[in-house]
């Protein structure tokens, strides 16, 4: 094998490579600067992650901040889950390319912004604003959009004529509430005479955003060049990172996995996103009697960890990604020998990349903890890739037709859930052995590419009033058959696709419950099938605790799905399938509120209590009828106030029932408990579905027969009728 040192990369030639399209490519990273043969660096300083962006140099005040910036373009995001940020970020590297236009990425909650007034006409502010929840601005914006509802500038302005604004917002159709934060900033910005620049985008997450977006952002550049009268081609292209190999690293001050500073080092700060808690697995088992799926309920303990959690709550488990993946990926990119080899990387300009994960740190632990290798990949991925693969050959022809061809992506790509290895290796050839010229891809471009490995969150599914130590989750866990969707799997991917986080689960369960080998339960779809498996120890061993215990991050996300405060006010819960998950933390809360007042008032304390229905919908009761046992012993200490009604799916020799079905029955005991009793009524599960047709019955109900949807709208509006829904 040959290589040629160039100065940002190497450029590797394959002649003997099975399915090793890139070899060679990581190596690249560690020459971005001018290395010596024996590859002798000094260690440079230490970068943790966290935000890059340019740190404001006017304080909080935000037209200061921009104007000493030099920038004529901010890109402000409101982000959750870490994709509005995401794409910000894409908006802005897109503005440099093109245009050779620097901007900066603002996070709104570091800046005031009574000074918008201030923003001069040369300046464009482009907002990308996810909404979550119903209807509600993410955490970091809520102060911002509060500002704007009765804004007060520091001038004695009342109108923002001089503001020139972008919007693209980001939500999910199967919500109703879709895209609402951005609607509501753009008729706000409206409002006070600010002007928009294109059309208001809207990425749809039940689609595919990144198709909105794709479709929305010609006219819009074409809007903000006009604006601004910028020129496309005066860019130049950049690395986002400087890469240094760190040989002589201090290992103990190398994250290896771990997420953040307090995880590495000893610290007092307390647990939460940026820091989640080291839990250690109480309990795991499987809850599904028979079939071909699996159920996880899993028990996390929190004592002495500072968490705090209500019953509604959202727990944010942090994965990792299984083994078979990080090696075929390490393998195809040819990194096999400096898997180890411990890297810093410094964004060389904060104000279009950051590095998205702690530094310094190796690539095993980059490609196993903190980039999420296991998604499928985008649209936009395939065409950056086309750009290094070689000229004239196969790989490159396919990649910039799936970069360019909508539907070619679908087809060929999209529906078969490729991921990045899998990708490379279809693209080029599938890997059959053959001469080949060489790629040449920087890694920092591929740091861009690849997505941050994120959290995934799950309804809480226990009470702190019964189980003030401990945090319980039920995760139905994803695996199918691409066979079964009727996608022949290419013959570069598995013939399964599995779930990062519930696998991740599953894995542990098998551990604790000591089932080898990881065999799926035999039917026609999944009888060859195996688990993905995982390095269940952990960086440094240390999801193995001394107690013989495994452990997962986590941290809590608070929710506002709650119960009333009086129990006297009746409730209707609607939960089929792991929907469920929370109002066991919902019965739970009435069963440790009953036992405190039966003790003070005696035996008869809950008589003025409402009822507590659960509407609960499974194929059929032996084999994924949830809790059923918990369900009879919490109906005996309510006294009967709580009931559950069952909507069985698959039983032999019966008809299909479904939830709704259930609720239409019981229409005159729902209307009461509802209408005439003020109750609350909670759903929570398939949004698309499920919750669409419960809706619907209840419209009905509300309604007396005729379209209640004014009277839908006056529940949620009170907060009488809440959804966790996905």
């Amino acid at each position: 094998m040959s290589c040629i040192i160039t100065p940002s990369l190497f450029d590797f030639s394959l002649p003997n490579a099975l399915f090793l399209p890139l070899v060679g490519i990581i190596a690249a990273i560690f020459l971005r600067k001018t290395l010596s043969p024996s590859f002798k660096m000094s260690v440079g300083p230490i970068h943790t992650s966290g935000p890059c962006h340019l740190a404001p140099t006017a304080g909080r005040d935000f037209a200061k901040a921009l104007e000493a910036s030099g920038k004529h373009i901010a890109c402000i995001y409101g982000s959750q889950t870490g994709t509005a940020e995401d794409l910000a970020l894409t908006l802005a590297k897109e503005c440099k390319s093109r245009f050779g236009e620097s901007s900066l990425v603002a996070d709104p909650d570091n800046y005031d912004f009574d000074t918008l007034d201030e923003i001069p006409k040369d300046k464009v502010l482009i907002f990308v604003v996810a909404t979550h929840g119903e209807g509600e601005p993410t955490e970091n914006a809520a102060d911002f959009m509060e500002f704007l509802n009765e804004p007060s500038f520091s001038s004695g302005a009342t109108t923002l004529d001089n503001l020139h604004y972008i919007i693209f917002a980001l939500g999910n159709r199967t919500y109703e509430h879709f895209c609402a934060v951005g609607r509501q900033l753009d008729a706000k910005l409206t409002a006070l005479g600010a002007k928009r620049l294109g059309a208001l985008g809207e990425g749809d997450a039940d689609k595919s955003t990144e198709e909105d977006y794709l479709a929305w952002k010609a006219g819009m550049f074409q809007a903000l060049r006009q604006h601004l009268a910028l020129e496309e081609g005066r860019a130049v292209d950049q690395p986002d990172f400087e890469i240094d190999e760190l040989p002589n690293a201090d290992i103990s001050s190398v994250y290896l996995g771990e997420l953040s500073r307090g995880a590495l080092l000893p610290s007092s700060e307390l647990s939460g996103p940026k820091n989640p808690h080291l839990a250690p697995l109480l309990s795991s088992r499987e809850l599904y009697a028979a079939g071909e799926r699996n159920c996880v309920f899993a028990e996390f303990g929190i004592k002495n960890s500072g968490m705090h959690y209500e019953a509604g709550d959202h727990l944010g488990i942090w994965p990792m990604n299984p083994n078979e993946e990080v090696e075929r990926l390490i393998s195809v990119l040819g990194f096999d020998q400096r898997r180890h080899a411990v890297i810093d990387m410094v964004p060389l300009d904060p104000a279009l990349a950051k590095v998205p994960f702690p530094t310094p740190t190796t690539m095993d632990a980059i490609f196993r903890h903190y980039l999420d290798i296991n998604a499928t990949v985008s649209r936009q991925t395939c065409a950056a890739l086309a750009r290094w693969a070689p000229e004239e050959s196969e790989a490159r022809r396919r990649l910039v037709r799936w970069g360019s061809d909508k539907g070619a992506f679908h087809t060929e790509v999209a529906q078969h859930h490729l991921k990045l290895s899998e990708l490379i290796m279809y693209a080029n050839n599938e890997g059959v052995p053959s001469q080949r010229a060489p790629w040449s891809i920087p890694f920092d471009r591929l740091v861009s590419l690849v997505p941050r490995l994120q959290p995934r969150y799950y309804s809480i599914s226990s009470s702190p009033r019964l189980f003030p130590d401990s945090i319980h989750v039920t995760a139905v866990v994803l695996k199918y058959s691409r066979e079964s969707l009727g996608r022949t799997a290419h013959t570069t991917s598995e013939t399964f696709v599995y779930g990062t986080t519930t696998n991740y689960l599953l894995g542990l369960t098998s551990k604790v419950e000591m089932e080898a080998p990881q065999q799926l339960r035999s039917t026609k779809d999944t009888a060859e099938a195996r688990l993905p498996t995982y390095n269940m120890a952990g960086p440094r061993d240390k999801y193995l605790g001394g107690d013989g215990l495994f452990r997962v991050p986590i941290h809590v996300r608070k929710s506002t799905f709650r119960l009333p405060t009086s129990p006297t006010v009746p409730v209707i819960m609607v939960g089929p399938g792991t929907g469920v998950a929370p109002f066991r933390g919902f019965i739970q809360d009435r069963v440790a509120l009953a036992r405190a007042v039966k003790k003070t008032e005696g035996p008869k304390a809950l008589k003025a209590w409402g009822d507590i229905l659960l509407y609960f919908g499974c194929r059929a009761p032996d084999i994924d009828y949830l809790y059923s046992d918990e369900w009879q012993e919490y109906a005996k200490e309510l006294d009967g106030k709580f009931k559950v009604y069952t909507a069985f799916s698959r039983v032999l020799g019966k008809d299909k029932v479904y939830v709704q079905q259930l609720l239409s029955g019981h229409r005159e005991m729902v209307r009461k408990a509802i209408v005439d009793d003020g109750g609350y009524v909670y759903i929570c599960g398939d949004a698309k579905g499920m919750a669409k047709s419960v809706e619907d019955v209840l419209r009905n109900i509300v309604g007396d027969g005729q379209d209640g949807e004014a009277e839908l709208q006056l529940l949620k509006k009170k907060k009488r009728l809440q959804l966790d829904v996905w």
